[in-house]
């Protein structure tokens, strides 16, 4: 999903790229924001390992110290930009299964649809390039552990959510739910790092297929 400011702020291309700037003072959290989606759009581009202030300040036509004003190290904007971009995702999903008046078995399918490699790709590029560098990063690994928690939390209570209705069978929707979305972080790395190794139809195919494996269910 590419961000869209509200009037007054920038707006976001289908690129990825800043076109504008408002003129006048941004207040501090909206000039935080726009930081953090400018990080967000810079790592999936070119990575976190040769990410520099300079390339942040470049991307918004900002000074690097303005960047720092906000941000105390590149460290803490790197883990920051992690946290709104999944506060974004996660926003997205309330959003989209509020709006949502299917069967239990509908909203899980659109949830799982947002969470897999059918989904944002600028979402997986971002999290593929944070699974990698969280290997060496011990604060990044933990705020990306929480994150990834989340999302499998939402999962989890739409899967006990289908077991009340009936809709449902299994003994342990926090184990289905862990299974199910271990099977679509692999695909996604194949989709999105490895040039479509596998295509969206087979994405979608097999997930029905552990659906059915894993709750007794044919969508």
């Amino acid at each position: 999903m590419r961000r869209v400011w509200d009037s007054g702020h920038t707006v976001s291309t289908p690129s990825g790229n800043f076109v504008g700037m408002a003129r006048g003072k941004k207040s501090a959290g909206a000039r935080r924001e726009e930081i953090l989606a400018a990080v967000g759009e810079l790592i999936a581009e070119q990575g976190i390992k040769g990410l520099r202030g300079a390339d942040v300040a470049s991307r918004l036509g900002v000074s690097p110290a303005l960047v720092f004003y906000h941000f105390e190290s590149l460290d803490k904007l790197i883990v920051d930009a992690f946290r709104y971009a999944t506060e974004r995702d996660l926003n997205r999903l309330d959003e989209l299964l509020a709006s949502e008046a299917g069967s239990t078995t509908q909203r899980l399918l659109s949830a799982l649809h947002e969470y897999g490699p059918t989904g944002d790709a600028l979402s997986w590029r971002l999290w593929i390039e944070g699974w990698a560098a969280s290997l060496h990063h011990t604060e990044l690994r933990a705020v990306i552990r929480v994150l990834d928690n989340r999302w499998r939390a939402v999962i989890t209570d739409l899967i006990a959510q289908g077991v009340a209705a009936g809709e449902f069978s299994t003994a342990d929707p926090r184990g289905a739910a862990w299974r199910i979305t271990a099977m679509l972080d692999g695909l996604a790395v194949q989709r999105t790092a490895l040039d479509e190794a596998v295509s969206r139809a087979d994405v979608d195919n097999w997930t029905k297929t552990a659906l059915a494996a894993e709750l007794g269910v044919t969508p």
